[in-house]
């Protein structure tokens, strides 16, 4: 029973140890960056170009494009641009519930994906580079204003998961950049 007890005692110092040595590794995300500044005036610091969009797709991206500069810069304030950050996005419905009755789709899924770039405003340097996707669902109506209202709604909460998804991306980058 002795020697378990010494075992244990020996495997939680082990842990405790190391755990002591990676503390200095973390970094919290809305802390100081690594140049000091705050990470809200370097997110405040990105311009966010229009985003690039399929025909008939032109509202998904004037709503991601929207959602991330409130995120990025929710202030109203003009500030000193440093970084271009610029989008494609593109959106696919699908509808796996079918009425057997009516023949209509009750419901549909709507699939979106962000590719998006953060840039120097020079553009000389990629920052980071991704994609961002997501699902929002929505009822479907035999009411035809109900339908369109149900799918806009979708696209506005789908530009708001992906936003939200590229906006913690960029700033972990940004947090590290000195």
């Amino acid at each position: 029973m002795a020697g378990s007890t010494v075992k244990t005692a020996r495997n939680l110092t082990l842990v405790a140890t190391l755990a002591l040595g990676l503390s200095a590794c973390f970094r919290p995300l809305y802390g100081p960056t690594a140049s000091g500044a705050p990470l809200s005036a370097v997110l405040a610091s990105i311009q966010v170009d229009p985003a690039k969009t399929a025909q008939g797709q032109e509202r998904l991206g004037h709503y991601l494009r929207s959602e991330l500069v409130f995120d990025l810069d929710g202030s109203g304030q003009p500030s000193d641009k440093k970084y271009r950050l610029t989008l494609t996005a593109s959106e696919t419905v699908q509808t796996p519930i079918v009425s057997s009755i009516t023949g209509r789709a009750e419901s549909a899924t709507l699939f979106g994906t962000a590719s998006y770039k953060v840039q120097t405003l020079s553009g000389d340097r990629t920052l980071t580079e991704g994609v961002a996707q997501g699902t929002a669902t929505y009822d479907r109506s035999s009411q035809r204003f109900a339908s369109l209202r149900a799918a806009r709604d979708a696209e506005i909460r789908l530009a708001k998961l992906l936003s939200e998804q590229i906006k913690t991306r960029v700033a972990a980058i940004l947090a590290t950049q000195p």
